[in-house]
């Protein structure tokens, strides 16, 4: 045996046994954990609650119930860290790819570690130790990164859960950004999904977000969870269960909608679909997210970890263009503070060379102060006249008793929408704080005041019932 497997590959890898292979339960039977994701949930809840980001865990791609090695690594920053990492990975990668060659060419295990890595395999057909050897991959452990979003989910917690029992989504929805950002807005990925929610642009605009160089609503937590909502909603509607509706929301819609087809159930889609990007991040991004939700719940309940608590914010829609310093100066509002309230403006409005455009919604600090200015704004600051705040909307519901929803759909106006409804534009406008232009977007759902009976194809329901609408 070389020098290097007696004493150095020691010192950096720490062995581990399988995980759990038995089916469990989440505590709501809509997310169900099948035997096929079993081992996968398993080995996630130890990637975010056990191994650190100093540690590598090796693993084989197809069969997450075999963990080689636990490589520790060092800290990024650390001088040379980088290619250190890079080498030691590689190196232990390289070992245990040479032994299940071995294995595969019919050698039999000898030493103690080749005879538990034996071991891990039920089949010893040479095929499949040929498989694993080109199968090895590693994660890096998340647990500090998931503490630290747990802390961070406490600011946006209350706001999602309320937009998600606006669409009668299941609470347990409001922890996938834990799988998505680790609850960071500002999150950003290599294929270009962004914000909380991990939108990429095509899927965004698509679902009526407004995506551009000055504005980029992804980054609004507020809107990017409505989009969400409307867009997890859909997902479940054509595919019949929160396994298909959250694999569709890394995999693709139209792809899993296809799968379903294929081979029906979530369990035969994990065992039997194979597509050039259904890969190992679709085939695991559901067992993740049950992995996160347990993982979170847990952690929740340690009274030692401190979350973060929501803003409290005061909303104004603007009257007309303004630049950004105006508002830094009107209301004394830092320009860091400002932007972390207002993440959907970018560089060419926080920088003074394009104003923030007509009729954007502007949170502030809610301070007694800016609340009184607020009121007191000048001309060139003032809200649009039609701006409703939320209790107001609430409160025209109320009056109106029975409420109902319709979906903006292609060559829909609001014009046309109040028109169709026989309401006013006005009231169609204060009941969904429409702009004053009335703009509506492909897909948004509208809140109809009702003054007398709706078209008969149309579904009335309740005020319980209703969909709430962006804060």
């Amino acid at each position: 045996m070389s020098f290097f497997i007696k004493t150095i590959l020691p010192l950096f890898l720490f062995l581990v046994t399988t995980g759990p292979s038995s089916a469990q339960q989440t505590s709501d039977s809509r997310f169900s954990v099948y035997p096929i994701i079993a081992p996968k949930v398993a080995f996630w809840e130890k990637i975010f609650e056990t191994y650190t980001e100093n540690q590598g865990v090796m693993h084989d791609r197809n069969n997450l119930s075999i963990t080689y090695a636990v490589v520790d690594l060092l800290p990024k920053g650390t001088p040379g860290a980088d290619k250190i990492n890079e080498k030691l990975l590689d190196t232990a990668r390289q070992y245990y790819r040479r032994m299940l060659e071995g294995f595969a060419g019919g050698k039999k295990p000898v030493t103690g570690d080749e005879r538990r890595v034996y071991a891990l395999f039920n089949s010893k057909d040479p095929d499949v130790f040929r498989t694993a050897s080109t199968s090895i991959r590693v994660q890096r452990g998340l647990k500090n990164r998931f503490r630290d979003g747990v802390v961070r989910s406490g600011a946006y917690m209350p706001t999602i859960k309320k937009i998600l029992q606006g669409y009668d989504l299941p609470l347990e929805l409001a922890y996938l950004p834990h799988v998505e950002s680790s609850f960071n807005p500002e999150a950003g990925s290599r294929v270009g999904a962004m914000g909380l929610w991990q939108f990429t642009r095509a899927t965004g605009q698509e679902i009526g977000m407004t995506i551009n160089d000055m504005v980029d609503e992804r980054f609004d937590f507020h809107v990017a969870t409505d989009a969400a909502a409307r867009f997890l909603r859909e997902n479940y509607r054509q595919l019949g269960t929160w396994s298909k509706a959250l694999t569709a929301y890394n995999y693709g819609r139209a792809g899993m909608v296809r799968a379903k087809q294929q081979w029906g159930t979530y369990p035969e889609i994990i065992a039997n679909h194979e597509t050039r990007i259904f890969g190992f991040a679709a085939k695991n991004f559901y067992a993740e997210f049950i992995a996160a939700l347990r993982v979170a719940r847990r952690l929740e309940n340690d009274h030692t970890l401190v979350k973060d608590t929501p803003w409290a914010t005061t909303t104004v829609r603007l009257k007309h263009p303004t630049q950004v310093q105006d508002i830094y100066n009107y209301f004394s509002i830092p320009p860091e503070e400002f932007r972390k309230l207002n993440l959907a403006l970018r560089r060419p409005i926080l920088n003074g060379t394009r104003p923030i455009p007509k009729d954007f919604v502007v949170r502030l600090p809610t301070t007694k102060r800016i609340q009184n200015l607020v009121h007191t704004m000048p001309e060139r600051l003032s809200v649009s006249p039609s701006t409703t705040t939320v209790l107001q909307r609430n409160q025209i519901n109320k009056q109106s008793g029975k409420t109902l929803r319709h979906t903006v759909k292609q060559g829909d106006t609001a014009f046309s929408i109040a028109r169709r409804y026989k309401i006013s534009l006005q009231n169609l406008k204060a009941a969904n704080n429409l702009d004053s232009k009335a703009t509506v977007r492909l897909g948004q759902s509208l809140i109809i005041p009702l003054t007398q009976p709706p078209p008969s194809n149309s579904t009335v329901i309740l005020p319980a019932e209703r969909v709430k609408r962006k804060p």
